[in-house]
């Protein structure tokens, strides 16, 4: 082989490493909305929380408290499979009241982010769950979410219908 030839071949064997030759997406996997959802972060997390926490003591929801920020891609595909996946939406609807809670640049919020046992330097999203007391049920401290692009829906809703308040109704986990 010739010399010269050689970081030709070497250019072209990194970039189909580092771009994954555009493999397809597999069935079941979370995808990410084709924009990213404006404003996703911006709300006051305390304020929405205690709204949250008031509107769940008569529906009897839970709260699901999401860490994360604009600039996470994760975070935008795991809303998008919220919003748009009908089995994940409805699963939502039903059970929880949702609250984006904004990290900044890890630099927002770090109140709650104590408060609910976040680790987020584990990455983001991360969620928690709260009861209508407010109790703390779930706190995600190892990174689980933070791979949301990853996550199979099977795991979301079996995540989602394991926090969700006992009802007594059990919940079809459909994988279409």
């Amino acid at each position: 082989m010739n010399l010269p030839w050689r970081p030709l071949i070497f250019i072209v064997l990194l970039s189909n490493a580092i771009c994954g030759l555009a493999q397809p997406i597999k069935p079941g996997v979370l995808t990410a909305p084709p924009a990213p959802i404006q404003g996703l972060y911006r709300g006051d997390a305390r304020t929405e929380i205690s709204e949250a926490l008031a509107a769940t003591t008569t529906s009897h929801k839970r709260v699901l408290l999401i860490f994360g920020a604009d600039w996470c891609y994760d975070c935008h595909v795991l809303e998008n499979a919220f919003r748009t996946d009908p089995d994940i939406h409805s699963l939502i609807e039903s059970n929880y009241a949702v609250v984006h809670v904004d990290i900044g640049r890890n630099d927002k919020n770090l109140d709650l982010v104590q408060r609910y046992k976040m680790d987020i330097e584990k990455g983001v999203p991360a969620l928690a769950v709260l009861d209508s007391s407010g109790k703390l049920l779930y706190s995600d401290h190892g990174g689980e979410f933070e791979a949301a692009r990853r996550m199979q829906k099977r795991d979301l809703m079996a995540f989602l219908a394991r926090w969700r308040p006992h009802s007594g109704k059990p919940v079809a986990l459909a994988t279409h």
